[in-house]
């Protein structure tokens, strides 16, 4: 009778998570475009991804790579498109695993990504500035040694976010556990203060609209596969940020929130003294110095960057 109890119960609980999962799956439907301009799909590796441009197309590209965590995509650039645009050729890309484009179950890597950046960038634009944040900013770096990048700016790089546990990618893939699990890591609240302890440093600046989509790109078919190996540190590329930047012929700047904690502003220093870099940095603002302050970020760009001829 014990066992058939205990047996209960698991079958029970086990239908609940399948159920729960569903109904949060279907509380966040599809995703709409965030971002002006025009949407348009790149296929690569039998993967169909999507990216916006806006812009003139004679003006110099500006390839947007937005960062890694459960609810990335390109909304990270939200608040930039629009002013980028009066000077840029944009293209703001969702990498795969994320955002509006597909999510199949791959075991996801730093190699892959550093790949999709490279063939991306030669296929869809045209010796491209590329701006890339966080993690990410070491696969546009990979991905620069056998590119045409006209040149790299990199928001707070990493290349280093947790010791490898593919234990944890493992358990996360897992149909019904794994997702249960990634949905009560992808809640709003869980959302909201990963933006507030990670990305601003003034929480009222906070957009609820950004949280909101994060949480529905976080519930999406598929959504827990790419984040599962972000959590499992085996996203992060093998080699040393450093070395590879000093190595680096593409011309590169820094750019970094003075406030910055998870990835400090020391580290942003140790990088530009060690391969001789700009290194740009923004008042009141932490990992996410773009969105947090657009408009210091766009006049930046817009004075230091090669940009269209009036």
């Amino acid at each position: 009778m014990r066992l058939r109890t205990v047996l209960g119960a698991a079958v029970g609980t086990v239908g609940a998570a399948v159920l729960g999962n569903r109904l949060l799956a279907k509380r966040a439907d599809g995703l709409e475009n965030p971002l002006v301009g025009i949407e348009r799909t790149y296929r690569w590796r039998g993967i169909e991804t999507t990216y916006t441009v806006a812009g003139d197309p004679d003006d110099p590209d500006m390839l947007l790579c937005h960062g890694v965590h459960a609810g990335a995509s390109s909304y990270e650039f939200e608040p930039l498109v629009e002013q980028l645009a009066e000077n840029y050729h944009v293209i703001a890309v969702d990498l795969p695993g994320f955002g509006r484009s597909e999510r199949p179950p791959l075991v996801y890597s730093a190699t892959l990504y550093a790949e999709f950046l490279r063939d991306f960038a030669a296929d869809v634009t045209d010796e491209p500035i590329v701006v890339a944040s966080s993690l990410t900013g070491s696969f546009a770096v990979e991905a620069a040694a056998e590119s045409d990048f006209e040149q790299l700016v990199l928001i707070c790089p990493t290349a280093e976010t947790a010791d490898e546990r593919p234990w944890v990618r493992t358990l996360i893939r897992t149909p019904v556990v794994g997702t249960t699990l990634f949905n009560l890591l992808a809640t709003k609240p869980s959302l909201r203060y990963f933006y507030d302890r990670d990305g601003y440093y003034d929480s009222s600046r906070i957009d609820e609209e950004e949280v909101e989509y994060a949480w529905r790109s976080a519930h999406q078919p598929g959504a827990r596969y790419a984040p599962a190996s972000f959590s499992a540190g085996t996203l992060d590329p093998d080699f040393d940020l450093q070395t590879e930047l000093a190595a680096l012929e593409t011309p590169t700047t820094l750019v970094w929130g003075r406030d910055a904690d998870l990835i400090p502003l020391r580290e942003g220093r140790s990088l530009a003294d060690a391969a001789d870099l700009d290194l740009v940095v923004i008042d009141y603002a932490t990992q996410l110095p773009h969105a947090e302050h657009p408009e210091k970020f766009v006049e930046y760009l817009s004075a230091e960057l090669p940009r269209a001829e009036r």
